[in-house]
């Protein structure tokens, strides 16, 4: 066969589902337009997007946008070339470094042009072939694919059950007894917002486990970082437990409304990191205007404490809004939002109706996940709260999941599978599937 043939025959588990149901620039890879925020327009249509990152509303904010243009305006996007082992380092650089540490709690951090491919390379990068992994089992993609790159042989890094504790003991044990064999060390990994489920990882457990266990401890705090503990500085400010997290990383994308990401640790650790990670190693310095725009975003966060307070607002409002209508949204603690909707007898064909009934007919935009992001048995919409939304937003929303419902219980999706009336609104299959 044709190395090709079989990538031109199947989309993969993800992509096939939306070349089935027409769904690409739909279902995936949708097209939103005007400025970024809770109210943007789709395929022509005015809608309500609860699908954006954009925690603190910091994207479109005009001292944000100010800082983005004046730093482009004065450095461009191309300064400093290079990687920063070469040729690519600045005081700025460094100086966000020295101010992101601070702000939670480490010695020093490492700057990172994306957060995927950062975290990735920072597992490869402090464990070799003698170390064992123990990671939980709902770990984000990223983490998972910086495991595949550990030196081990499988069977050397141990899944323990999601926020396990009892799990994690046991694997630990093994950890400790295979470590000893191969004359290594252990790296547990896990997050503080789990970004799916909106569950808080069980930190501070973790870190009392410390006391009888030798280990360190990586936590991706991507969807906390920003948004949780008493100033932002995350789910280990929020346990009270920061000072246990050996490494805490972050990415850009999430409350900084931006590109990038950062490691913080000990200073000696970060050294290391600066020097043995090939993902920055090998690859240009992170542009003077993401590196300038990111000092301003981390002092409105540090300083402006109201931008977390109204994202708060409208997550309780929104959250137990959706409880008392009876929708299962899971053990959320945090900003994420998951509607889960189980054992759906019209499969995807009845999702993608009612996901079409959300946008076309109530204006509602919220990202649809499915398998094998989540469980097969689960179909997830997944709502992000902003502190750029209003409490009218929140109250729409709850009305048009209610009607969304009624509709549901009633087998209307799985009857009527394009979700939409025709005798209310069309749309054209040009439009879904353009």
């Amino acid at each position: 066969m044709d190395l090709f043939e079989k990538l031109r025959t199947n989309l993969g588990p993800i992509g096939s589902p939306s070349r089935e149901f027409n769904g690409h620039h739909y279902f995936a890879f949708p097209k939103l337009e005007g400025e970024l925020g809770p109210h943007m327009r789709f395929q022509g249509k005015d809608i309500l997007n609860w699908s954006l990152n954009n925690y603190l509303g910091l994207a479109n904010h005009p001292e944000v946008r100010k800082a983005d243009a004046d730093a482009t305006e004065q450095w461009g996007l191309a300064y400093p070339m290079g990687a920063r082992m070469m040729s690519g380092n600045s005081d700025l650089h460094e100086q966000f470094e020295k101010e992101l540490a601070q702000f939670v709690g480490k010695e020093d951090s490492f700057l990172l042009n994306y957060g995927y491919q950062g975290v990735m390379s920072a597992i490869e990068a402090v464990v070799d072939h003698r170390d064992v992994i123990v990671y939980d089992a709902e770990c984000h993609a990223c983490l998972i694919d910086g495991i595949r790159l550990h030196k081990a042989k499988l069977g050397e890094y141990y899944k323990f059950n999601h926020n396990d504790m009892a799990s994690l003991e046991k694997n630990l044990q093994r950890a400790t007894k295979k470590a000893a064999e191969k004359g290594g060390s252990i790296l547990v990994i896990t997050e503080g917002v789990f970004g799916m489920s909106g569950k808080v990882g069980s930190l501070d457990k973790i870190v009392a486990l410390k006391e009888s266990y030798n280990f360190r401890l990586l936590v991706d705090d991507a969807h906390g970082f920003g948004t949780m503990g008493e100033t932002g500085a995350g789910v280990g400010e929020m346990l009270n437990c920061q000072d246990g997290i050996d490494l805490y990383f972050s990415t850009f994308a999430k409350s900084m409304a931006a590109i990038g990401a950062f490691i913080a640790g000990d200073h000696d650790i970060i050294m290391y990191l600066k020097y043995n990670m090939r993902s920055q190693t090998y690859a240009k310095a992170l542009p003077m205007p993401y590196v300038v725009g990111g000092l301003k975003r981390l002092d409105m966060i540090r300083n402006s404490s109201e931008f977390r307070e109204k994202l708060w607002t409208n997550v309780r409002a929104l959250q137990s809004g959706l409880r008392e209508r009876g929708f299962n949204i899971g053990d959320t603690q945090s900003p994420v939002t998951p509607v889960l909707l189980q054992n759906m007898k019209g499969g995807i064909p009845e999702i993608t109706a009612l996901i079409r009934d959300l946008r076309e007919n109530h204006g509602i935009f919220c990202s649809i996940v499915v398998y094998p992001v989540v469980p097969k048995e689960i179909i997830m919409l997944r709502i992000i709260p902003t502190a750029a939304h209003t409490l009218d937003d929140v109250q729409y929303t709850l009305e048009a999941f209610s009607a969304v419902a009624e509709k549901l219980a009633s087998g209307f999706y799985r009857q009527n599978q394009d979700g939409i009336d025709p005798k209310t609104l069309e749309v054209s299959a040009e439009a879904a599937t353009e």
